[in-house]
């Protein structure tokens, strides 16, 4: 059976990954959600980037990294999460960040679906 094409999931697709692109999550420590728009299969940042991490928490490069539109009570912003960190946000809440229209159209209560033409 063949799936329509906008159906169809992003080109970038990483198996083993926990979460889709789409999902609203959550972040398991910090008090921080958001809609994950990209997924790196391993950590794809700066080795300055994740030795500013503290070493006690600081999480295991060989694990899918996500690109989310984040928000927390404050703020909007763009954060890179490694899997171990997110869980799954059960809220049934949109995620209010400005660029959400983006690239996803109507939130279905747990996710978005990506718009067709960033999909292509």
């Amino acid at each position: 059976m063949e799936v329509p094409a906008h159906d169809q999931p992003a080109p970038r697709i990483v198996r083993d990954a926990k979460f889709l692109i789409g999902q609203v999550v959550k972040h398991r420590l910090y008090p921080f959600r958001g809609v994950i728009y990209d997924v790196d299969p391993t950590f794809s940042n700066t080795e300055e980037w994740w030795q500013s991490i503290p070493e006690d928490v600081r999480p295991r490069k060989d694990q899918p990294y996500y690109h989310l539109l984040a928000e927390n009570a404050e703020t909007t912003y763009v954060a890179y999460v490694s899997e171990q960190n997110l869980l799954a946000d059960d809220s049934g809440s949109p995620v209010n960040h400005p660029d959400v229209e983006r690239y996803f159209g109507a939130f279905d209560g747990s996710g978005y679906q990506l718009k067709s033409h960033i999909a292509h």
